[in-house]
């Protein structure tokens, strides 16, 4: 993660630059395909957010790309590996992302960039699921903005994306299946992601509070009941 924001003013200037390093180091024989996923795709496609701190990507390249990206990161006080792909390693990556991306740009004629958008991002929004990041307040932006282009998104449509990414529905977690039932039934999408936001906000406060506390202690898999606990404590209190 990256502790400066990249947004919708700088993250071409720092791809064209990427494709400019990549070339420099292979030519122009040498084509490379970056899939840019979460974060990133949302500024892409969508203006309900502003910025990210991930950018996250499926990279098809050699080896170089990696030399690459840690020279724009110097260059540009970025840290090492500002791109990555650490999600690949998490339960929202699938090999099925790539046929379902679409082109966003090519720079220097060789790095050609992609991205996931629609019931695509927002299925993977809803597999990742995490409660003390943007996820779901993502997922509240894309229907939101789905439904003001005169495109909205159907339940019908959102699960047949996670058949065609994961293979059932079913298969995303219980309480992001939950969330966006509940949110397609409820409507008011502005509304909505403004409390989503808000929530989501106190969650990583609580979160950073715990770890500041017990240090050590929190995982991606009991970090949901460790919210669930303490914000029901709060809460009887």
């Amino acid at each position: 993660m990256s502790d400066k924001p990249f947004t919708k003013d700088n993250l071409d200037m720092y791809l064209k630059e990427l494709a400019k390093e990549f070339k420099k180091r292979n030519g122009k024989a040498v084509p490379a395909e970056v899939i840019l996923i979460g974060g990133a795709s949302v500024l892409i496609n969508y203006g309900f957010r502003e910025m990210t701190y991930d950018m996250d990507a499926v990279i098809n390249a050699s080896s170089s790309m990696k030399e690459a990206i840690n020279f724009v990161g110097d260059k540009y006080g970025l840290p090492n590996g500002w791109l990555n792909t650490d999600f690949m390693k998490t339960s929202s990556y699938t090999p099925k992302i790539i046929e379902h991306s679409v082109y966003y740009h090519k720079f220097s004629n060789v790095v050609t960039f992609r991205t996931v958008t629609g019931e695509y991002l927002l299925v993977m929004k809803l597999m990742a699921g995490r409660q003390y990041k943007y996820d779901l307040s993502d997922v509240i932006g894309v229907l939101w903005e789905q439904e003001k282009r005169g495109t909205p998104l159907s339940l019908d449509i959102i699960k047949n994306a996670a058949a065609e990414l994961y293979g059932s529905y079913d298969d995303l977690p219980e309480a992001s299946r939950a969330f966006i039932e509940n949110a397609i039934a409820k409507g008011n999408y502005e509304k909505e992601y403004a409390r989503v936001r808000q929530i989501e906000a106190e969650n990583k406060d609580i979160l950073l509070e715990f770890q500041e506390d017990y240090p050590g202690v929190t995982n991606t898999d009991n970090v949901d009941e460790i919210l669930a606990a303490i914000r029901k404590k709060r809460k009887d209190e």
